[in-house]
């Protein structure tokens, strides 16, 4: 169970990238990006054709955001150059992004021009070049031995990647909560809020969405190469629903942490990225479900996400309109013993 959810947890931090990336188009800009369900197989493609040609995977890695960035630019470029709506622009750059996909893959192979998915077995990748130096530090001994003396069974093998991916993440997430901060950042919010206002102050807007978009699918695609290294494969179909889940982690964040601020709002993403996982992992533990569930799975969460908050803030809401109400009579109550204003009066008010 231990071991099962640690997975579940390492997983969700790689994808918590991912969903930072889906908060700065659905939340930041308010564009409804389809892209990134193409984009997260460009990068996971780039890479692991990258790192099969003997790249480094810290090149190949970089490399995939790059390519996803210029991805992003593309339906941003679609949309406003060409104006094509916004939903339309998505589905068409994540569409040519399928025969792109296979192209890219298709490079490792003579036989034919795509290839559907890479093997990275027998390839070093960003997590085993660093396994061999958090090896060397002797810190997964002294973990696992801690947790054992507590009782926990079916430890990790190790914790290298955990600790890798918080880094990066919060590397990540501070870069974001900076740059969402400055001039540039500032535009492209006032973008998403209100477009017509921000044209007013003389900004383009048509590069403001473009960038936003690029930057958005830059850091899905870059998730999307760490997740190849990490389950050690590139596949055509792996980016399928990935918008979901990015909405999904949105979504379960800022209902339960709240987005008061910035800072706040991309950390509640990076926690919504691991309940989300954690849940799934939960519910693929059931017997009835099987893995080839997991999208139905899924769009239940997403539902859930979307409906339960809903009721309790009603609930809330009811309960505030009972309290006034209560707080109403109480006062006309006194006024009519005389203890206050005219009850005409307090009425009137």
């Amino acid at each position: 169970m231990f071991a099962a959810m640690f997975g579940s947890v390492e997983q969700g931090i790689i994808y918590a990238i991912m969903a930072l990336g889906v908060y700065l188009t659905f939340r930041v800009l308010d564009f409804p990006d389809l892209t990134v369900d193409g984009s997260f197989v460009t990068g996971a493609g780039t890479a692991a054709t990258m790192i099969f040609f003997g790249y480094h995977p810290i090149i190949a890695t970089l490399s995939a955001l790059i390519v996803g960035f210029l991805a992003g630019c593309i339906t941003g470029l679609l949309h406003t150059k060409g104006k094509i709506n916004a939903l339309l622009s998505g589905i068409l750059m994540m569409i040519a992004l399928y025969s792109i996909n296979l192209r890219i893959m298709g490079l490792t192979t003579e036989n034919s021009v795509g290839r559907p998915n890479i093997s990275l077995m027998k390839e070093d990748t960003i997590f085993s070049k660093f396994h061999q130096f958090w090896g060397s530090l002797g810190i997964d001994s002294a973990l696992n031995q801690f947790f054992s003396n507590l009782g926990v069974q079916f430890l990790p093998k190790t914790w290298g990647i955990f600790f890798l991916m918080i880094l990066v993440t919060l590397l990540i997430k501070f870069i974001a909560d900076w740059f969402l901060q400055t001039e540039v950042g500032l535009a492209i919010r006032a973008t998403g809020d209100n477009r017509r206002m921000i044209r007013s102050f003389s900004a383009n807007t048509d590069t403001l969405i473009i960038l936003g978009l690029g930057i958005s699918n830059g850091l899905v695609a870059f998730s999307g190469a760490l997740i190849a290294q990490y389950s050690k494969f590139s596949d055509i179909g792996m980016g399928i629903g990935m918008i979901i889940i990015g909405l999904a982690s949105v979504i379960i964040g800022e209902a339960i942490f709240g987005t008061k601020t910035i800072v706040r709002t991309t950390l509640a993403v990076i926690a919504g990225a691991i309940i989300y996982r954690i849940v799934l992992g939960l519910a693929l533990r059931i017997k009835l479900l099987d893995t080839g569930d997991m999208k139905l799975i899924t769009a239940i969460i997403v539902i859930l996400a979307l409906i339960v908050p809903q009721l309790f803030e009603k609930s809330r809401e009811k309960k505030r309109k009972a309290k006034r109400h209560a707080e109403r009579l109480a006062a006309l109550s006194k006024l009519e013993k005389g203890e206050g204003k005219p009850v005409a009066e307090a009425r009137t008010d």
